[in-house]
Order: C-alpha cells, then structure tokens, then sequence
C-alpha cells in the first residue's frame, strides 16, 4: 500500500513512556550492599545442562545463580512459596524496568499482589548495557522454549525445552503429576541470555552470551520463595 504523504510526520512523533517510574518505590541498595558484606552460604543447587531443579528461598535471604561451565543460559520461574497463584509476572516488571533487568530492578508478582517478589542486588553482566544490536542480558521479553511452539513450527516432539523442564522440576516438587503441574510454568526470566528485536522487522532474537564461568546475578527474596 502506498504511503500516505504524511507518513514521515508520523512516524516522527516523539514517544511517551507508557509506566513513568518516578514515583515507584525504589530498593534501599545501600541496605542491600551491607547485608552482603555478611553473606554465609547456606545450600548449593546444581541444575544439569537440559535440564530443571527447584529451591526454596526464605524472606530476607539472598540467591544466586551462578555460571558454572558458561556460556551458559536458563529460564527462571519464581512463586510465593505459600501461594502459587501469586508469581513473577514478567510482562508487569517489563513494562516498569525495561526489556532487560539488572542490578536496583525488581521481580513483579501476578495480580492482585503487584509487589517485588525478589530484587536484583548484584549482577556481573551489568556492563553489557545494550549493544548495536538492540541486544542485552537477562531479558524479560522472551517466553520459555516449549514443545508446542516446536510441533507448530516443524511438526515434532521435544520435551527437554525450557517448559518441559520446569513442568517435570515442578511437578516433582509438589508431588503432582506434569499435567496438574503445568498450569503454574508461566514466562520467565531469561537468566544470562543475549536477546533483543531486530530493527528492520521487530522479530526476537538472540545471540551468544556474554556470560563465562564464575558470572553470576543475585537477589535479595522478598517473599517466601520457590
């Protein structure tokens, strides 16, 4: 279709931010940095390539993944521990933080909760910044790989993808079975992946990572979690 002859004036109007974050209330990053001067680690979690685990991470606990043999990237799915209806609502903390998130961003619960379930107190990768590619770290953009998606693009069955993984992870957990399970996997946090949209057709894409062995982002729990 042939362009209209204002079409130049309209894509130059300037943009507004949707969620202006002023007024959000903002983490005491100087509490946070005193209390990790006193870390003591508690448990190790190992997650096999391929593969999904779960953990427990009281209130006031801090957590961190850690790459361990790098480049090495992974799907986090948080909930209130003592409440599975109320967990990370990537879409929220994407709206208020970004595409990507770092060091002073928070991990949004579902509604009605609307409260930080965790907050990124450090974050090694956090000198990436954004790239000439419009790509950056740990994106809150993309949804975990699933089986479906898989079948509809090339008609076949591979259940060791990100939503498989976390299903089983979770389904042992609680002792139910993957399909009483399934319910509770939502979008995620795409821990140490390099992502972003192209700027020619707006499409998802990702690149290598950045992340190498001993890298590592950490939070501080808010809630209960799991």
């Amino acid at each position: 279709m042939k362009p209209p002859e204002d079409a130049e004036a309209r894509r130059a109007v300037t943009p507004v931010i949707c969620y202006p974050v002023q007024t959000l209330p903002r983490p005491d990053m100087q509490l946070y940095e005193a209390a990790r001067d006193t870390l003591v680690p508690l448990d190790e979690v190992i997650v096999p390539p391929r593969d999904a685990r779960t953990f427990r991470v009281p209130a006031g606990h801090f957590f961190r993944i850690h790459s361990i043999e790098g480049p090495q990237v992974g799907d986090l799915n948080l909930w209130n521990a003592d409440d599975l209806s109320e967990r990370f609502y990537s879409g929220k903390t994407r709206a208020l933080h970004g595409t990507h998130v770092s060091t002073g961003d928070r991990l949004w619960s579902s509604f009605p909760h609307m409260r930080p379930l965790a907050t990124i107190t450090h974050d090694t990768l956090d000198w990436y910044g954004m790239d000439a590619f419009g790509g950056g770290v740990h994106d809150v953009i993309g949804t975990r790989c699933d089986p479906y998606t898989h079948a509809l693009l090339s008609g076949g069955q591979y259940h060791h993808c990100c939503h498989s993984n976390l299903t089983r992870a979770l389904a042992g957990h609680l002792g139910q079975t993957a399909q009483e399970a399934e319910a509770h996997v939502h979008d995620v946090l795409n821990v140490f992946m390099c992502t972003g949209f192209t700027r020619d057709t707006g499409q998802y894409f990702m690149k290598a990572s950045p992340v190498r062995p001993g890298d590592y982002i950490e939070f501080f729990a808010e809630q209960d979690l799991l």
